[in-house]
């Protein structure tokens, strides 16, 4: 009771974050899942965590609906009919995205925007209004950084307004990626690098690269996490490989023997939670989206999850000497590549009767870490501070990015000097993603509007938190967090 007691008494949270908050503990006074021991032990000591899903998952994680369906059919049991102007286009949309729950409770995808609203754009002056109003709502409304939206590949008038309308608003929701590939032109690209070192973002995503292995029917939601459209992830776990790596006493013994055995009991162990989710909540039962066609369960899937590669590898190399360690030394980017090798073989062996879109695979994920993380990189990232040359970190980087079809990325910061030449930014998008690059994302030196992780919070924000104070959005507590475990304002400038 002092937990419930204590978000009671919270003065740093809002009302909506209360709710929130008491709900979460609320379910977590329950015990539903039937847990090994063996599995309880490694979530005991961090080396699997659930990511705060909860003891009794009554939805799933992330849901990822067709919103080009809804546009064209409306809803009946929202009893919209579909929209004729960009105004109801708007409206339909911010009444759809109070319906669609998520983890956080928010929407954690919004759609391709552009594509969605194009059809309705007759004159550019009042669609920017109302495109304006749309995101400045959203901001305001959706108060969780995890809600994303999509634009591209293709050049549109809509894509043009939304770019220009993040420029002037400098917000840090939704996040957004473009999805860039051959069809996306330079003139789109150069604006969206442009935006991006105003208010990070949108990120780039491989389009030729997510569509292979997804699907057209892809998205990008919450972080960077490529989903199927109409469907999305059940549930995300993640395995800590820095803490992993102390139960061995060599390499050898890891990959061989210890990395399996905790595959083993975390895939049983997401099993679990994927099994309640379909089988006793009744979500897919009972929920409108399914009724209405916009989300299905045989699109899910569900993400295997990892982080601290780098750690785990320097534990085994041993070496405190740059040139020795994960991000340099061949040994230790080798030992990398093996582990990661290991991990896929073993994941892509387990089979869940309830993940028919994936072929009853989990998809692996570089999880992008929570603020409680200490000294512990996200995913395979190259730890903060060690950071090579920008074309050397490209490269080595990019030679992970297969491994992760339900996403990975890295972040850079610029210089505000770039700002004169963002074709040189280009220029290493298409060279990265040539090499294999799956996702990029990028700020600049002077963005009020900073990429935590995977996420954006404003530092302005963080400072009012800090100080005591109330702030609208609630991942900007994750940010602040986040900022003093794991170094973010110390990225290596470029």
């Amino acid at each position: 009771m002092n937990k419930i007691l204590n978000i009671v008494k919270d003065r740093t949270l809002t009302y909506e974050q209360k709710v929130l908050s008491l709900a979460r503990a609320a379910e977590d006074t329950l015990d539903v899942l039937n847990i090994s021991k063996d599995i309880q032990e490694y979530r005991d000591e961090g080396i699997i965590c659930d990511l705060y899903e909860g003891h009794a998952p009554y939805r799933p994680r992330y849901i990822v609906p067709d919103y080009e369906k809804f546009m064209k059919q409306g809803s009946v049991f929202l009893g919209l009919k579909p929209p004729t102007d960009i105004w109801e286009a708007v409206n339909n949309l911010l009444i759809l995205f109070r319906h669609v729950p998520s983890i956080s409770s928010f929407p954690v995808y919004i759609g391709n925007l552009d594509l969605l609203l194009e059809p309705f754009i007759t004159d550019e002056k009042e669609a920017f209004h109302a495109i304006k109003l749309f995101l400045t709502n959203i901001d305001r409304t959706i108060t969780d950084s995890f809600c994303h939206a999509n634009i591209g590949p293709l050049e549109t008038r809509a894509g043009r307004i939304i770019l220009k309308v993040e420029r002037e608003l400098q917000t840090a929701i939704p996040n957004i990626t473009l999805k860039y590939g051959e069809a996306t032109s330079d003139c789109f690209a150069i604006d969206a690098i442009n935006t991006a070192l105003i208010t990070a973002k949108p990120s780039f995503a491989n389009h030729k690269m997510f569509s292979e292995e997804l699907g057209k029917k892809y998205a990008i939601a919450s972080c960077y996490n490529g989903l199927y459209i109409g469907g999305g992830s059940y549930t995300l776990s993640r395995l800590n490989l820095a803490a992993l790596a102390m139960k061995a006493t060599t390499k050898e013994a890891f990959i061989e023997v210890v990395l399996p055995n905790a595959i083993e009991r975390m895939v049983n162990y997401m099993d679990e939670r994927v099994k309640f989710i379909v089988e006793e909540s009744g979500f897919f039962q009972s929920n409108f989206l399914v009724k209405e066609g916009l989300i299905s369960q045989d699109r899910f899937t569900g993400m295997f999850g990892m982080f601290g590669l780098a750690e785990c590898v320097n534990h085994f190399i041993n070496s405190e000497k740059q040139q020795h360690r994960f991000g340099y030394g061949k040994e230790a980017n080798e030992l990398g590549y093996d582990i990661m090798g290991k991990m896929e073989e073993v994941v892509s062996a387990h089979r869940n009767i309830y993940c028919e879109i994936s072929h009853g695979k989990y998809l692996l994920h570089a999880q992008v870490g929570i603020d409680t993380d200490l000294g512990i990189s996200p995913g395979c990232r190259i730890p903060i501070g060690e950071e090579p040359e920008i074309h050397a970190h490209l490269v080595q980087s990019a030679k992970f990015h297969k491994f992760f079809p339900s996403g990975i990325g890295d972040v850079f910061n610029f210089d505000s000097t770039v700002k004169n030449n963002p074709e040189y930014i280009l220029d290493i998008i298409k060279g990265s993603f040539n090499e294999g690059l799956r996702y990029f994302s990028l700020y600049s030196t002077d963005c009020d509007v900073i990429r935590i992780t995977g996420y954006l919070v404003k530092k302005s924000d963080m400072e009012k938190l800090n100080a005591g104070q109330v702030v609208l959005q609630d991942t900007v507590a994750l940010g602040l967090g986040s900022v003093k475990n794991q170094r973010i304002l110390e990225r290596k400038v470029r």
